[in-house]
């Protein structure tokens, strides 16, 4: 799959890192584990978009792993629910989640 295939995927990445950083930058004093989390979860959506761009054969493994930070992300935002950059931030979580999940099924 050459990476212009993945361009819908490299979007749904940019845009989770974007809303965790922003969620971990206003959570940030108040809520420890949600910052630790979308730090977490935005490094990692920032590297795939790049394995992505690249067309790395690594992709498969790396995006494994980032579907689970990014569903215990959006899990740990979820439960802030009067927080409406935490609800951003879980949102793109799970759309980032469900390209993820279309990388990983064409990789097998």
């Amino acid at each position: 799959m050459p990476h212009q295939e993945y361009q819908t995927s490299i979007d749904a990445a940019i845009h989770c890192a974007y809303e965790c950083e922003h969620c971990a930058d206003t959570c940030l004093g108040s809520m420890p584990e949600c910052v630790r989390l979308c730090r977490d979860c935005a490094d990692m959506c920032w590297t795939i978009a790049g394995f992505m761009s690249r067309g790395s054969r690594f992709i498969p493994n790396v995006v494994k792993a980032c579907i689970d930070l990014c569903e215990a992300c959006a899990t740990e935002c979820e439960s802030h629910s009067d927080n409406e950059h935490c609800q951003s931030c879980a949102k793109a979580c799970r759309q980032a989640v469900e390209e993820y999940q279309k990388v990983v099924s064409v990789a097998r």
